[in-house]
């Protein structure tokens, strides 16, 4: 139940921010969309940064509880600057704390959650938390359209900050005892003379990483940016209304994903990861086509059933990918940092790329651009990466 809490409230705290940030530094700030994506990008780097040596600082510790509750506080803190100054200095330094804090939080539910349930229950287990996670974006996206529509833009900040604080709390409401390190880390009980954990030799013996770290880059790109350009493009042509379509935006991607997570964690089991992920990849393209050929506040909220159906998917095979990657190999967590770091790449270029796409040649420009990218991912995965779970059963490669 603290864990199931702490993947509720952690939604609200790591992704209650982002989608507002670009209407209110474009609508109360009056930046240009070419900064908005320079001062999300430096988040984005911030993060790529910190990303790798996290994940092996989390192979290593066993005060990962802790360790949590600070990440999650320095995103309080930079929540409360960005309300509190207006400076293009304090955004962005507040920008780059919470985007270092926030390389923790990821990896650090995926640790935690191995090391109370183990492998057999991971899928399902999975699953569940990206339930919560949704079900938590859903709850964060609606106090943040009401906030900011009734109250202010600005609130939306100070919200986020509030639940940072209780989400400290479930975090510490995880009990020290149940947390099995070793198997949090990626260890299994029989293995034996494997390498000191947080190597990162593992990611050179294992062609497989190499093209899934690859078509994830490819996909991140491509999906960053999107929901931000929509937020940029609402803020231009709905005026005041801008946040209320913004948040619709989040809730309709977030009721999508809450059941899509638990179908997933349910069939990557039965049918494979490789079937169900595709599935996830190819929705990205598709979802960039309209956005780009759609101009309509309605149609453009719409779409985001796509995003829902993509993104219930990742956030679950991503992990599951991964735990199946480095199976005994007590690397687990670093891997998903390196992973992390490639996703983190491939997002800040993203924004940052995206914003001069649209600042030269528009914003249906800037989505055909993105939807490009998203086809690469697909067909990268396709051709590269083969089935990794309990149906294709591999043997490890690290022996």
């Amino acid at each position: 139940m603290a864990l199931d809490w702490s993947n509720f409230l952690l939604a609200d705290v790591q992704g209650g921010i982002a989608p507002f940030l670009s209407i209110y530094l474009l609508s109360s700030l009056h930046w240009e969309p070419g900064m908005i994506g320079l001062a999300v990008a430096i988040a984005g780097a911030a993060t790529l940064l910190v990303q790798t040596p996290a994940g092996a600082l989390i192979d290593r510790v066993t005060w990962k509880r802790h360790l949590m509750a600070v990440a999650v506080f320095c995103i309080a803190m930079g929540s409360l600057i960005i309300a509190q100054c207006d400076s293009p200095v304090s955004i962005v330094g507040a920008q780059v704390l919470m985007g270092a804090a926030g390389a923790f939080l990821t990896p650090m539910i995926a640790a935690l959650t191995l090391g109370l349930v183990g492998y057999d229950r991971l899928s399902a287990r999975q699953g569940r938390n990206q339930v919560f996670n949704h079900a938590g974006n859903l709850f964060a996206a609606v106090s943040a359209g009401l906030v900011a529509y009734y109250v202010a833009r600005v609130g939306i900040f100070y919200l986020a900050a509030a639940t940072a604080l209780v989400c400290i709390v479930a975090v510490y409401a995880i009990r020290e005892r149940d947390i099995d390190h070793r198997r949090a880390r990626g260890t299994s009980d029989d293995t034996s003379g494997v390498e000191a954990p947080g190597s990162l030799a593992v990611l050179f013996r294992d062609r497989r990483i190499l093209l899934y770290a690859s078509a994830v880059v490819l996909f991140h790109f491509a999906n960053a940016a999107m929901l931000p350009l929509i937020g940029q493009h609402l803020a231009v042509g709905a005026g005041h209304g801008a946040s209320l379509y913004m948040s619709a935006c989040v809730i309709v991607a977030q009721l999508v994903m809450i059941p899509m997570a638990a179908w997933s964690g349910r069939f990557a089991v039965s049918w494979g990861r490789r079937p169900v992920f595709l599935i996830a990849l190819a929705c990205l393209p598709l979802r960039g086509v309209l956005f780009a050929v759609g101009t309509s506040p309605t149609f453009l909220v719409s779409v985001q059933v796509l995003d829902g159906i993509a993104n219930g998917i990742f956030g679950v095979l991503n992990i599951l990918i991964i735990a199946d990657l480095t199976r005994g190999t007590g690397r687990y967590n670093v891997t998903q940092g390196v992973i992390a770091t490639a996703i983190g790449a491939g997002a800040s270029l993203s924004n940052l790329v995206a914003g001069w796409v649209v600042d030269m040649a528009g914003y249906s420009a800037g989505f055909f651009f993105l939807t490009a990218v998203a086809f690469a991912a697909l067909v990268l995965f396709y051709l590269g990466v083969p089935e990794t779970g309990p149906v294709a059963n591999p043997s490890p490669r690290y022996a």
